[in-house]
């Protein structure tokens, strides 16, 4: 397990970190802006075209809560792992680790409020949802 979360924590801030002062996926169309073989997306799915449609993060934006789902089956052989929400210079501002036995992979966040509405550095955020067989994919959306 601590191999896996390395691997996100490095993955999310190769993502984030390439992301700032370049054009975003989202903008982009299908312009690749992340690093290949490492990051997927709608627009670059990669080795893994005709999976988006159950890895992609699908994100809901209600006031300050976001709700992220995927999706995708949760079996032992086959899950979502992770679900996070990323600011463009990689912080993290909401997390949550799946198990195989969940019955979805679903998060609800309440965006954090640090004295001004987006203490953040931008209205642009990240999610990301974390294939244990199909890698990391991320959908921008913004608040």
């Amino acid at each position: 397990m601590s191999n896996r979360r390395t691997f996100l924590k490095s993955s999310l801030a190769v993502a984030a970190g390439f992301a700032v002062g370049h054009i975003t996926p989202v903008s982009a169309g299908s312009a690749c802006s992340y690093p290949k073989g490492i990051v997927y997306t709608r627009q670059c799915p990669g080795k893994w075209s005709g999976k988006t449609g159950g890895h992609v993060p699908n994100v809901k934006v209600e006031g300050d809560t976001v709700t992220i789902t995927t999706t995708h089956g949760m079996s032992e052989e086959h899950y979502i792992v992770r679900h996070t929400i990323v600011s463009k210079c990689g912080k993290v501002l909401g997390e949550k680790t799946f198990k195989p036995s969940d019955a979805q992979a679903k998060s609800v966040f309440d965006l954090p409020d640090t004295g001004s509405k987006y203490a953040w550095d931008t209205t642009n955020l990240y999610a990301t949802s974390f294939c244990n067989k199909h890698d990391l994919w991320v959908a921008e959306f913004e608040v």
